[in-house]
């Protein structure tokens, strides 16, 4: 049996435990076997050698993860337990400013927060296109925006530019009313939403205005050659093969495109296949287009989340 103490005087205790210590009760469910008390700003570690070596790890960093950042998530504090090799702990822990994508507003840091968003971040810096597949919540459009808007704000592009498919999401949403930009926001309203996280109100407004950043369905990217811009495609399990292939041929000179999207939520008419699945098979081995699969180790939404898509996996698997 080994006793050992740990301090939080360098933070703030009660961001470390959570409200009525929900955090706290993540750290005993992720060590069961360990006797683990809080008094005020210390916590007594007692167990097995391994064990509390192990659980002191982890305290450690999110020490120093509190530290660093001043607060952490309940769903961030769990990501942390969750990791147990070398590369997450140097994720958790940013030793390099310049992982910082953008600053927001108010000083928000948006960065990379799973694995597979750094290696979304590291493939952008090599790739022109990439494809980046997953399930909802797993910070596909979100990151996408914060690189297309980092892009912008380092004076790499000229523009972004973000589309989707306008396409209903399993529900008949009948006559809009309005003009056609408002019939159409409605589609969009999740680009606007990252956008919201990255750019001041006032300058967005004012990049919207001046067309630097155009949000469009993706019909309206016929005809166009978009050179100098960041162009994202989200949502492109709802686009056909011949609408893919249609953005793709867009790319000009002097500019990027990441595809999003997620192959298990499909809204096209049964009649119609997505174009996705077969763009990144035909698209697998050409130098300059990436790939990348995220999967529910990346969701970063409420923690339910990850259990609800494990949850249809499963159901998915017993009933192929």
């Amino acid at each position: 049996m080994t006793e050992t103490i740990i301090s939080l005087e360098s933070v703030n205790p009660i961001e470390f435990f959570g409200v009525n210590n929900g955090k706290l009760d993540l750290l005993k469910k992720k060590f069961p076997l360990l006797k683990i008390l809080s008094r005020g700003t210390q916590i007594k570690l007692s167990g097995s050698p391994e064990q509390v070596e192990a659980a002191k790890d982890k305290i450690e960093l999110l020490i120093q993860y509190l530290e660093r950042n001043g607060n952490v998530s309940h769903n961030y504090f769990e990501q942390i337990l969750g990791g147990d090799d070398i590369e997450t702990v140097d994720h958790f822990v940013e030793k390099n400013p310049n992982e910082v994508l953008v600053f927001g507003p108010n000083g928000k840091s948006v960065r990379a927060r799973t694995q597979n968003q750094k290696k979304m971040v590291s493939m952008s810096d090599k790739n022109d296109i990439i494809f980046a597949i997953g399930p909802a919540g797993t910070g596909k459009t979100y990151t996408a925006v914060a690189l297309a808007v980092r892009a912008l704000k380092n004076k790499l592009v000229k523009k972004i530019i973000l589309t989707r498919p306008a396409v209903e999401a399993g529900e008949s949403l009948g006559f809009l009313p309005g003009d056609l930009k408002e019939k159409i926001d409605p589609y969009l309203r999740p680009l606007y939403d990252a956008l919201d996280d990255m750019i001041p109100a006032d300058k967005l407004g004012y990049y919207m205005t001046t067309r630097v950043i155009e949000i469009a369905p993706l019909a309206y990217m016929r005809g166009r050659t978009l050179d100098n811009a960041y162009i994202i495609l989200d949502e492109a399990q709802n686009a056909t093969d011949l609408q893919i292939k249609m953005f793709l041929t867009r790319i000009g000179s002097n500019a990027k495109a990441i595809i999003t999207g997620d192959l298990t939520q499909v809204d096209l008419p049964k009649n119609q296949k997505s174009g996705l699945e077969k763009a990144t098979k035909i698209l697998k081995n050409i130098d300059g287009i990436a790939h990348i699969e995220l999967d529910e180790e990346d969701v970063v939404r409420h923690r339910l989340v990850k259990a609800i898509i494990r949850a249809y996996d499963r159901d998915k698997e017993q009933n192929v």
